[in-house]
C-alpha cells in the first residue's frame, strides 16, 4: 500500500544520508571545489604575467641597438645575442645578478655579450648616481677593462641599498685597479659624465624600464627581444637565448 511505499522511499533517503554523513562525499566535493577554484585563480595569474611579459618584449624592441664606441661590452662585440642590463651598483639584486649575467656570457662561448646600462635609483641616491658617473670616468681612463673591473670591485665590496659603499673610498679604489686617482676625483667633481648616465635612465624608462635589474635579451641580426626582470638564475635565460641562436 501508499503508506509501505513510503515508509520504504523514508528508508532509502535515511540511508542515502547516513552513508553521506558518515562518508567523506561532502568533504571530497568542497576539496574539490576548493582546488578547482585555485587552479583557476593560479591559471588567470599565469595568463595575467605572460600578457605582461608580451607586452614587455614588444617595448623591449625598441631598445637603443648596441655600439661598441658607446655601451660597455663584456665578451664578443660581435656576439649575435646581447644581454642589455639596466642596472644599479647600489642595487642587491644587481649585485646577485652581477656575477649570473658574466657566466651567461662564458657558458654561451662567443654567442652572448653582456651590456651594461645605467639605472641608479632615485632612493639609492646619491651613491648610485655617483658610483655610476664614477664608472664613466674610469672607463675614460682605463677603457672597457678598465670599466669592468671597476664594475666587479664596486659589487663586490658594496653592501648596497644606498650607502654600500663610500663615495670617498671610490679614487682609492680607482688606484688600486691602476689607474690615476686625481684625474679620476676631478672628473667626478665636474659631474662630466652625469648627462652621460642620465641618458641611460631616459631611455630604460621610454622601453618601459622602472626598476633594477632590468635584463633584455636582444637578437642583433632579427631584431628579436625578450625582457626579463629581477636577479633571475641562468636556467631562466637558456631557453630563450637557445630558441634565438636557432
Amino acid at each position: 500500500d501508499t503508506s509501505s511505499e513510503d515508509r520504504i522511499v523514508q528508508r532509502i533517503k535515511d540511508e542515502v544520508l547516513k552513508a553521506f554523513r558518515e562518508g567523506d562525499f561532502f568533504q571530497q566535493a568542497i576539496d574539490q571545489g576548493v582546488q578547482r577554484f585555485f587552479q583557476k585563480q593560479r591559471d588567470s595569474e599565469e595568463e595575467a604575467r605572460a600578457a605582461q611579459d608580451r607586452l614587455a618584449s614588444e617595448k623591449a624592441k625598441n631598445v637603443r641597438r648596441v655600439s661598441a664606441s658607446r655601451d660597455h661590452i663584456y665578451g664578443n662585440s660581435n656576439a649575435p645575442i646581447s644581454l642589455i642590463v639596466y642596472a644599479d651598483f647600489e642595487c642587491p639584486y644587481c649585485k646577485t645578478f652581477h656575477h649570473t649575467a658574466k657566466t651567461i656570457v662564458q657558458e654561451y662561448n662567443g654567442n652572448v655579450n653582456l651590456v651594461y646600462r645605467h639605472f641608479p635609483l632615485s632612493f639609492h641616491n646619491p651613491g648610485a648616481q655617483k658610483e655610476a658617473e664614477a664608472s664613466e670616468c674610469v672607463n675614460e681612463l682605463g677603457g672597457n677593462d678598465g670599466f669592468w673591473n671597476y664594475a666587479d670591485a664596486i659589487y663586490a665590496r658594496t653592501s648596497s641599498n644606498g650607502n654600500g659603499f663610500p663615495l670617498t673610498g671610490l679614487a682609492p679604489l680607482v688606484k688600486e685597479l691602476g689607474m690615476d686617482a686625481d684625474r679620476f676625483q676631478k672628473c667626478l667633481d665636474n659631474q662630466k659624465y652625469e648627462k652621460r648616465v642620465q641618458e641611460d635612465v631616459v631611455e630604460g624608462g621610454q622601453i618601459g624600464i622602472t626598476g633594477t635589474p632590468a635584463n633584455i635579451l636582444l637578437h642583433s641580426q632579427t631584431g628579436e627581444a625578450v625582457m626579463k626582470f629581477g636577479a633571475l638564475p641562468l636556467e631562466a635565460f637558456k631557453t630563450e637565448i637557445d630558441k634565438m641562436l636557432k
